[in-house]
């Protein structure tokens, strides 16, 4: 995400998490009598808005922002279960083939009608690679998807249908068990056509230029600002059940800048950063340690930087990264290092952990005097006596201490230079998109739990496969576990874990660690939900100003 989330990241996003008791829904009824008189909340964004176009969402912020503002087929509060939102039911057939949902009656922020030929269009708009999106492979088990992005079928040819306006047909080449978790993330979204065709290129790009069918509607976005707000969606279907009236959103990239304004009540809610801010609210009623599945990584562009397709050069680097040291000194947060790819506690089976399954200890661990050997052995096989690299990632204080630490990390291994480069998180999405970086510091929070979620977007033909890091039989694998193996659940998860191995083995990226997210929430604001994975982070619907 690149709630891909990426990096993404966005959204997507996206596997599904285990949720830890901070995380699930505060205390307190929500009721009338319990509400404070202005329902407004001041809430803080570590990153900026990049669009209200659901079908180009790949970022964290606009996934949790369309996850406020837009209601798909179903909705998982949890990240685990799903439960009704614009389909009050659906039925799926004994080859697990095909899905019906039957659609409640609902209407857009316009007025508009929802109905079920919105997502006829939009599933269409996604898949159609005229758009572009990078979340059009999540639509890879629906019919013709293949054919469509191959340009051999048009986009109308997808395997949806609407029977009537208040039904929704969906045809898979393939049973796909998860399927149910896809259509809760924003590519699933209903798109209204008319607003589409009225606003063209500008569609999403600012928040007068969409429409929205969820919980809230986006206003005082331009598009390039650092501030917008969640306003209450008087045309949405639940909204006697809505309390809050506005969510004020409100970038804040400097985590002293966000502890202050929160002391001062500008803020009702801050992410806590580095041991100091962690400790001030450790043990306080305020204080929320919310755990997240969100994997960071470093990707090593095999394209761009030759030495990266030497396997003893990528070793080297991994081995040098001392993950423990950085998840206690320079976050103090209460991350921990990853073991592999996929992040921990994603998925586990017959009592097993996925994460423990598939790690591979070197390609996950520190030792500098075993990277310095093999670093050395890697360029005498390329003739080289130094190798300058760049580093990019985001230009808030956390990210510049993080590059700054890998950087003293890396340049451990002799003849070799790392340049630092820092920019906004939008300019460091768009470049890991263009191949313009030598490494990268990047992420991917999963949206439903599933380990593909996250193997998925290593393979040779991903669109998020920065690196271009390629394997057969890693490809290969998961394949057998999207089609042979499908319905065999111990088979499919062997699959899988082989695949992990194999890319752990291979040192298809450098893992590097698992996010926590600690933030300060203010004792009056009750009823919101955290989710570690699905559709958003923060769930504004329940929540309430006492």
């Amino acid at each position: 995400m690149m709630k891909h989330k990426l990096l993404l990241a966005s959204c997507t996003a996206l596997l599904s998490f285990s949720l830890v008791g901070c995380g699930k829904s505060q205390s307190g009824s929500n009721t009338s009598s319990d509400s404070a008189k202005t329902q407004t909340l001041n809430w803080m964004s570590s990153a900026n808005l990049i669009t209200l176009d659901p079908s180009k969402c790949v970022d964290i912020t606009s996934a949790t922002t369309l996850g406020n503002v837009d209601r798909g087929l179903l909705f998982s509060p949890d990240g685990k279960t799903v439960e009704p939102a614009v389909a009050k039911s659906y039925s799926v057939s004994k080859d697990g083939k095909t899905y019906t949902f039957n659609l409640r009656h609902s209407k857009w922020s316009n007025g508009d009608e929802v109905t079920a030929n919105d997502f006829v269009y939009g599933f269409q708009r996604t898949v159609n690679p005229k758009t572009a999106s990078q979340d059009a492979y999540v639509f890879d088990h629906v019919e013709n998807y293949a054919a469509i992005q191959k340009g051999t079928a048009s986009p109308k040819t997808l395997g949806v249908y609407a029977p009537n306006k208040y039904k929704l047909v969906v045809k898979l080449t393939k049973p796909q068990t998860y399927f149910k978790y896809l259509v809760t993330q924003a590519a699933y979204f209903p798109q209204n056509e008319k607003v589409a065709n009225q606003y063209g290129k500008k569609y999403g790009t600012n928040s007068s230029a969409q429409v929205y069918n969820g919980p809230f509607k986006v206003t005082g976005w331009s598009g390039t600002n650092d501030s917008w707000s969640l306003v209450k969606n008087d045309q949405y279907w639940n909204h006697n059940d809505v309390k809050l009236n506005r969510v004020n959103m409100q970038v804040v990239k400097d985590n002293q800048t966000g502890l202050n304004e929160y002391q001062t009540g500008k803020l009702d809610e801050v992410s806590l950063n580095g041991k100091e801010q962690v400790a001030h609210f450790k043990g306080t009623s305020q204080f929320r340690q919310n755990k997240s599945v969100y994997s960071n990584f470093i990707e090593l562009n095999e394209n761009k930087v030759a030495a990266f397709k030497n396997w003893n050069i990528r070793r080297a680097l991994s081995l040098a990264v001392d993950r423990e040291q950085f998840v206690k000194d320079v976050l103090g947060d209460g991350s921990t290092p990853t073991k592999g790819f996929v992040g921990n506690n994603l998925a586990s089976y017959n009592g097993k952990d996925f994460a423990d399954e598939g790690y591979v200890k070197d390609a996950a661990s520190y030792n500098l005097a075993k990277a310095k050997k093999l670093f050395k052995k890697g360029m005498a096989e390329l003739h080289l006596k130094t190798l300058n690299l760049t580093l990019t990632y985001d230009d808030t204080s956390a990210a510049k201490s993080t590059t700054e630490f890998l950087q003293s990390n890396f340049e451990k291994l002799p003849g070799l230079k790392v340049s630092n480069i820092n920019v906004p998180r939008q300019q460091r999405i768009a470049r890991s998109f263009a191949g313009n970086f030598d490494m990268v510091v990047t992420g991917w929070d999963p949206s439903f739990p599933d380990p593909i979620a996250a193997l998925s977007i290593k393979t040779s033909n991903s669109s998020i496969n920065f690196s271009k890091w390629k394997n057969k039989e890693y490809d290969s694998l998961l394949a057998k576990s999207e089609n042979d193996d499908a319905n065999n659940l111990t088979k499919r998860w062997q699959d899988m874990v082989k695949a992990e191995k194999v890319f752990g083995n291979d040192q298809g990226a450098i893992p590097f660690y698992q996010n926590t997210n600690p933030v300060a929430l203010k004792d009056n604001v009750k009823g919101l939900n955290y989710t570690p994975t699905g559709s958003v982070s923060w769930d504004f619907s329940k929540g309430y100003v006492k």
